[in-house]
Parts: structure tokens; C-alpha cells; sequence
């Protein structure tokens, strides 16, 4: 069923959709400059920046690479909770900086220490790069917190392609003990790359994110794959092993997104298998709707506090 979008995005999308056929008549074809471009314009909708008195760039150092994350805390003197953040992007999109008003957002509204991770983008780094600098991140994020105080639960969590990820770790978690997570925030994530769920067709047209699009993001993920048809299924958590030892879980879903069934689904699936799920659905948003604060601020801001309430639940 094709979702009926709130008139606050009415004029927002008219200029979206002008512009995408606009570059369709043009036949301008995706690039990865193009697509990071246009994402990043998104930023001038994020006005809304909240102070945290503890920000720092820091990194992780390994043998042949450097992982960049920044720090945030609202009091790096109290024993906080710990956030590790995934940006979205379609896997090849989006950054730390991008970001940066909603991880700020996050540690004050929540009351947490947030670490935001700028993991490795296709299609310079094809799948599994950005999975595997999440997945250190994660084992080692105490190592970043030598100047803040917090708690030893650790959250994750991460819009779209940032959800993929968090999903994908709490599925490896399942026989990887290294990987320890007590909780996962997914914002319409993306949880099967077989591009098979209905709302894909319902919702694939006029909302910003097209499956067009879409399909062009996960054909440069899986790019040097011999064995893509394989790989995307088995790198898909959907279709992975599901059962009550997955962390517990606070989903939120789009009613306009095409990635809404999949992200359903996925909430039914660990319902089903005894996790326990918060699943909440705006039905009138878009994805990508928390890049469009100044557009959307009351569901921006519902979203922030349904996750701080998750958090202190902890």
C-alpha cells in the first residue's frame, strides 16, 4: 500500500521530484560524487544544533587504517550510557559531519555518550569495509572514552544503511562473543539487500528515495563480489538466523519509505522469536526524515525522545 505523505513535505518533495526528472530528461547518471552531493544538501534542514559541553574528534589506529569517530557527551564527568552511532547513506553516503546535529541531539535529549563512527564508503571500499570498521569501533569504544565517564551497557544505533549495520553486528553477535551489544535503535533501516519487499514498489517513486536508487546503492556495495546473488542474502539480516538472544530492539518506520516493509518485518520477525521489540511507524514521513528537522521538528523530536525513554530503560 502506497503511504500518504504529510503535507509538511508536500512542497519539499514537489522540488525533489522537479529535480529528479529533471536529471532523468537530462540523463545524468548516479555517481558517487553526485549522490554525496545531494545528500550532504540536506545539512541547511538541520538548523537545529543543540550545545553538548563534551565534543572530540578521536580515532582508532590499526595496522593499515585509521577509523575517525567523534565523541560526544552532556556531562563527561557522569557515569553515562554508551550510544555507538552509525550514519545512514545508502552505504556509500554520509558522514560523521552530516550527522553532527543529530548526535548532538541524541547525547542531550537521551543523556548519553554518543560515539559517531566514520566508517570506510563503497564503492571505494565495497562490502564488508564499512561492517568490519563498525565492528572494531564497537569492540573497542572504551578506548576512545579516556576523558569520559560511562556506563559498561553499550547501545547501538543507526539510520538506513546505519541500521543495516547494526543489524548485521547484532546477527554476529550470535557466535561472535567479542561483539557485545545490550540494545539496537534502527531508524528505517535497510534489512534485506533482495530488493523483494512490496513497499519497494508502493513507495519506490516520489518520496526522495527511489529504488532505482536504491538498487544503484547496493549494485556498488556488493561491486567486487564473484558471488553477489549469494553474498547479498547471506549479508542480509532479514534473512539471517533470528532468535531470542538478539538484542532488544527499538525500530521506528516511515509510512512513505520503501524500505517500510522490510523494517516491519524484520520488528515481526524478532517479536516472533522472542526478542523484545518497540516498534513505532510515522505513517506521513519520508526516509531520510530526521536529515529534515526544520521540515518535520515535532516528528524529529518524538523520535529523539521515544529513544532516550528507550534508553533509560536500560
Amino acid at each position: 500500500m502506497r503511504g500518504i505523505v504529510s503535507p509538511k513535505l508536500i512542497d519539499f518533495l514537489a522540488l525533489a521530484n522537479s529535480n529528479i526528472a529533471l536529471a532523468k530528461q537530462n540523463n545524468v547518471q548516479f555517481t558517487p560524487t553526485i549522490l554525496r552531493e545531494n545528500l550532504n544538501k540536506l545539512g541547511a534542514l538541520m538548523s537545529d544544533s543543540p550545545s553538548v559541553s563534551y565534543i572530540a574528534d578521536e580515532a582508532l589506529t590499526l595496522t593499515d587504517r585509521t577509523i575517525p569517530v567523534r565523541v560526544y557527551s552532556p556531562a563527561p564527568e557522569l557515569p553515562l550510557p554508551v550510544l555507538v552511532h552509525f550514519h545512514g547513506g545508502g552505504h556509500m553516503c554520509g558522514s560523521v559531519a552530516l550527522y553532527d546535529p543529530i548526535c548532538r541531539h541524541l547525547a542531550s535529549i537521551a543523556q548519553c555518550v554518543v560515539i559517531s563512527v566514520e566508517y570506510r564508503l563503497a564503492p571505494e571500499y565495497p562490502y564488508p569495509a564499512g561492517v568490519e570498521d563498525c565492528e572494531y569501533a564497537l569492540i573497542h569504544y572504551a578506548q576512545l572514552l579516556n576523558d569520559v565517564n560511562h556506563q559498561d551497557s553499550v547501545t547501538i544505533i543507526g539510520d538506513s544503511a546505519g541500521g543495516a549495520i547494526c543489524t548485521s553486528l547484532s546477527m554476529k553477535s550470535l557466535t561472535d562473543k567479542r561483539i557485545h551489544i545490550d540494545q539496537q535503535i534502527l531508524i528505517y533501516p535497510s534489512v534485506d539487500y533482495t530488493l523483494t519487499s512490496p513497499s519497494l514498489d508502493s513507495n519506490g517513486c516520489g518520496f526522495l528515495l527511489e529504488t532505482s536508487r536504491i538498487k544503484w546503492y547496493f549494485e556498488q556495495y556488493f561491486k567486487q563480489s564473484d558471488q553477489r546473488s549469494d553474498q547479498i542474502k547471506q549479508a542480509s539480516p532479514l534473512l539471517g538466523t533470528i532468535n531470542a538472544n538478539l538484542p532488544k530492539t527499538l525500530i521506528f518506520t516511515a509510512g512513505c519509505d520503501p524500505l517500510r516493509d522490510e523494517g516491519i518485518a524484520y520488528a515481526k520477525a524478532l517479536s516472533a522469536a522472542g526478542v523484545d521489540v518497540e516498534h513505532y511507524s510515522f505513517d506521513g514521513m519520508i526516509h531520510a526524515y530526521m536529515l529534515l528537522h526544520d521540515l518535520v521538528k515535532q516528528e524529529c523530536m518524538t523520535t529523539y525522545q521515544r529513544i532516550a525513554e528507550f534508553m533509560a530503560k536500560a
